[in-house]
C-alpha cells in the first residue's frame, strides 16, 4: 500500500489474492514431512484460532464497505506498531 500507493481496502484484497498460493504451497510442503502432527496435539487451540478467524473474516467482509479509509489506515498503523512491539518484547 505504501510502495505502490494503493488504496487500502485493494491492498487488503491483493495481500489474501498474493498470500492464497504461498499458502497451498507451505500447506503442501510441510505435509509431506508430517510437520502439522503439531496441530493435532494443540487442536483446541487450532479451531479457537480457526473459529475467530472465520468469524473476523466475515465482521471485516461486511464492515468493508461502511468504514472509510480514513479510519482505516490510521487502524492499520495501530494493529502493526502494536504487532511490532509484541514481536520485539518477545525475543
Amino acid at each position: 500500500m505504501l510502495l505502490f500507493g494503493a488504496d487500502i481496502k485493494l491492498a487488503g484484497s491483493l495481500s489474501l489474492a498474493v498470500s492464497l498460493p504461498t499458502m497451498l504451497v507451505g500447506f503442501a510442503r510441510y505435509s509431506r514431512d508430517r510437520s502439522f502432527v503439531v496441530l493435532s496435539e494443540n487442536l483446541r487451540f487450532v479451531l479457537v484460532m480457526a473459529a475467530g478467524s472465520v468469524v473476523g473474516s466475515f465482521i471485516g467482509g461486511q464492515l468493508l464497505g461502511l468504514v472509510p479509509n480514513a479510519v482505516l489506515l490510521p487502524l492499520l498503523a495501530v494493529i502493526l506498531i502494536l504487532s511490532a512491539v509484541k514481536v520485539w518484547k518477545h525475543r
